[in-house]
Formats: C-alpha cells, structure tokens, sequence
C-alpha cells in the first residue's frame, strides 16, 4: 500500500483492485476506475458498468457501510428518489483498516445550481423527499439513545470551531452578521416534538439529476434522528430567493427551525471553506454561496 498519513490512508485504484479481487472474486474480471472528483469523505470507484466502490478516507467515515446496509433497503421503498443500494461490505486488508462498501451504480450528474437553484418544483421536490423522510417508521424504530451511530451531534458542539472559523475568515466574509446568525441559532428555541428522521448532509454534492431533474439522493454517512433543521442546509447550497421559499413553504417549517437550519449552513459551510477553500476552487465557489446565502435568510 501507498504510504499516507494513518489517519487518511492512500488509497491508489491498485489496491482497490485486489481488495476487490480477492474477496468478490466474482467481480475480478469488471473494469475499475476512479471517479473524480470525489466526495471529502470517500474514494469512489466505478467497478464495471453496475456497481460503485467506496472507501473511506478517514476516520470518521467509519461505520457508513454497515449504516447504508442496515437502513438504505428499508429507507428506499418509502422515498419518492432513489438511494443508494448496498450491495456488498469490504473488509481491511492489504494494509487498508477500515471496511469498505460495494453499492450499485446510480446514473446521473451532481446537481448544480446553475441547472436546478432556480426551480421552484425542484424544491418542493425536495421537500417532499425530507417529509417523506422524517415519517419513516420503521418497526421497533430505535431510539438516539440507543443507536449512538444515528445520534447526531447537537449544534451547540460546534460553538467554539464556528467561532473560530469566523474569526479565520473574517476578511472574506462579514463577521459581525455571522455572529449575530450564529448567536441566533444557537438560541433559538430546540426541537420540542418527537425526534424524526434526517439525512444529515443535505447539500447539492449529493443529490443527482438526470436530464434536469432530480434523481437521486445520496451519501447517507449522516443519516440519524433528532432535529430535522440540519437537512435545511440544501435551502442555501442550491436554492435562490424564490425556491428557497417555495422549500419552506412545503415543508412547514417554523421561525425556530428555520434560524437553526441557517446557523448549520453556516457552520458547515465555514468547516468546508477554511478546511478546503484554498486548495480547491471548486469548494470555495460552493462554500461561499452557501455562506452568503445562509446570511441572506
């Protein structure tokens, strides 16, 4: 294996194939190539024309092929896009740790906001994928307590690197309106219903289209239950004024949901920026609306 950094090992198409090789034999002879550019989080291959190859990068996307395995087959009969379907889990070997996941392949582009931020039936679209979503009830449905794995952190726990974060950025972006959004958010009322299911990465990077429309939703290393105002962050990733509104409208969201969705918008979207910005003008571009967007409201 490549040498890399223990906590982010290398991961050269060459050690995908023998991974593949030796343990889905049945797939040893199917062409295998990387897909680029990947997410922040996983090295994705495309193994013949059917499946998909991801392996984590790091740490913390540890867990998620067990997680899609569980739950995606359960999740997908009841969504109005299609997901991801788990089809295999891997296992370290050549000096690889961590498990990896064979899914099928999903056809379609990453949705962009010059294609889809402007359609409002994109967005209610959407909304009804997060209703659908948070009223899935699957039997003996867990609770956080009893699944740390679908416990999501709560946006307080990102008080002090968004504070920071700001302070980095603050020749870039306006630092009093950040803090005041985020003082906002933080005390804004908490969700008092009953927790409900989220995706918990709900930015354009993961969704797909086909032929302008959306198609898939993926990714769901996230995926919990709690407080569904992190899943607001696709209002300010994708869409304009209008659809964003449309977004609200649809999906019911009060006053105090609403500033928490904003206040995750802007945190993760000031995580990406200072994390990825200055080496990828890709991330910057997409961070920077999601920023400005997020403090427009």
């Amino acid at each position: 294996m490549t040498a890399g950094h223990p906590d982010r090992p290398s991961i050269p198409t060459a050690l995908v194939r023998r991974l593949v090789d030796r343990q889905f034999p049945q797939w040893a002879g199917l062409p295998l190539r990387r897909v680029d550019p990947a997410g922040s989080d996983h090295v994705i291959h495309r193994l013949g024309v059917d499946f998909a190859v991801r392996m984590p990068r790091h740490a913390d996307a540890l867990g998620q092929a067990r997680k899609d395995f569980e739950w995606l087959p359960r999740l997908a009969p009841h969504l109005p896009l299609a997901v991801p379907e788990p089809v295999a889990v891997g296992e370290p070997g050549f000096g690889y740790p961590w498990e990896w996941a064979v899914t099928r392949w999903l056809d379609g582009d990453t949705a962009t906001v010059h294609a889809l931020g402007d359609s409002s039936g994109a967005a209610v679209e959407l909304a009804g994928f997060l209703t659908a979503l948070q009223r899935f009830a699957p039997d003996r449905a867990p609770t956080p307590a009893a699944r740390a794995d679908l416990t999501g952190e709560p946006l307080a726990a990102r008080d002090r690197a968004t504070r920071a974060a700001i302070t980095q950025v603050a020749d870039v972006f306006d630092a009093t309106a950040m803090t005041d959004l985020w003082n906002a958010a933080l005390g804004a009322p908490d969700w008092d219903r009953p927790p409900v299911w989220f995706h918990g990465d709900f930015h354009t990077g993961n969704l797909l289209s086909t032929d302008g429309r959306l198609s898939a939703v993926i990714d769901f290393g996230e995926l919990g239950i709690g407080d569904p105002a992190r899943d607001l962050i696709i209002a300010f990733t994708l869409m304009s004024a209008a659809p964003r509104a449309a977004f609200r409208t649809a999906l019911g969201v009060d006053d105090a949901t609403w500033t928490r969705g904003r206040g995750w918008a802007l945190a993760t979207g000031l995580n990406a920026y200072t994390a990825y910005a200055a080496d990828d003008p890709r991330v910057a571009a997409q961070t920077t609306r999601q920023i400005t967007q997020a403090l427009a409201g």
